[in-house]
């Protein structure tokens, strides 16, 4: 590709929503899911749905069908097995500019990969045009605030995209043996406080609902201007009261839809909004307004 995209087709008016929490799981050149499928059932019985895995495509036709847009994005690993069915960050990225009515792509970096992931950043920013980074500080093992990070926050602030950061517990090796290696406090959101501090003008957006550190979370986006929380994972029928509080007041510019999706699905995580506390006012802005800035649409 030459040069970033930036979402040309992409209507933002006409959308209902923007979900801004998506993963794609399968590669389109995958001669078979069975491994996507196996990791997908596991992830499914922790969240209680019948999920499946997706390709980049079928993603943005299953969006089309919601009038949405949505952040789409993989979680890379440095020393994971290798995934022949599973997208890189370059499919991803290619597939969803294919598919810019609908689809926003974000890389993922493991800080892990060092100067090499540094130069993967840049490239993917300069050549593919993606729109964000995803982070899984659990799934990665590192600490946000760790100084071996900060070569790729500087990337990723100097081009002036967002850094979504996983927080709280995560359905990553829930049930496992000892679950499956990974460990929790990696992704207390207290940890992007400093690097908030150390990035000023670097957009954070904390993924989910923050389980067991949600006051936590509230602080640090109540206290960095550029700290934001999507609304990602959980159903928001089992939202914490304080997060709704806060959703509805001091935080209303910086709540964000997202769902998670295949694990929990729009029309789900709709309904249930329904049954929750949150101010029909607020809504407009949890569901696509402040996406709009967040994502530098407007």
């Amino acid at each position: 590709m030459n040069g970033p995209a930036r979402n040309a087709t992409l209507d933002v008016a006409a959308l209902t929503a923007i979900d801004v929490h998506t993963h794609v799981h399968r590669s389109a050149r995958a001669t078979s899911a069975t491994e996507s499928d196996e990791a997908m059932a596991s992830m499914a019985k922790y969240f209680k749905t019948g999920a499946k895995s997706y390709t980049v495509d079928e993603l943005a036709a299953f969006y089309r069908t919601q009038n949405m847009a949505a952040v789409t994005f993989t979680v890379d690993v440095k020393d994971a097995p290798s995934r022949p069915d599973q997208p890189g960050n370059e499919e991803i990225a290619e597939r969803a500019h294919a598919n810019s009515d609908v689809l926003i792509p974000f890389a993922s970096v493991d800080p892990a990969r060092g100067k090499e992931g540094v130069r993967q950043a840049r490239r993917l920013i300069e050549e593919y045009g993606v729109r964000g980074f995803k982070f899984h500080p659990t799934a990665q093992a590192f600490q946000p605030d760790d100084r071996s990070a900060y070569p790729l926050y500087e990337v990723i602030q100097e081009a002036g995209l967002p850094a979504l950061f996983h927080t709280g517990q995560t359905g990553a090796g829930a049930g496992q043996r000892g679950g499956g290696g990974l460990r929790l406090r990696y992704s207390n959101p207290i940890h992007l406080d400093d690097v908030a501090a150390d990035f000023p003008d670097l957009t954070i957006i904390m993924a989910h609902p923050s389980f067991p550190w949600q006051e936590e979370a509230i602080s640090v986006a109540l206290h960095k201007p550029l700290v934001h929380i999507d609304l990602s994972g959980w159903s928001p029928k089992y939202f914490p009261p304080v997060l709704v509080q806060y959703a509805n007041t001091l935080l209303k510019d910086k709540v964000l839809f997202g769902t998670d999706f295949p694990m929990l699905t729009p029309e789900r995580w709709l309904a249930d909004l329904a049954k929750t506390e949150i101010r029909d006012e607020v809504k407009p802005r949890l569901l696509k307004d402040n996406a709009v800035r967040v994502l530098g649409l407007g």
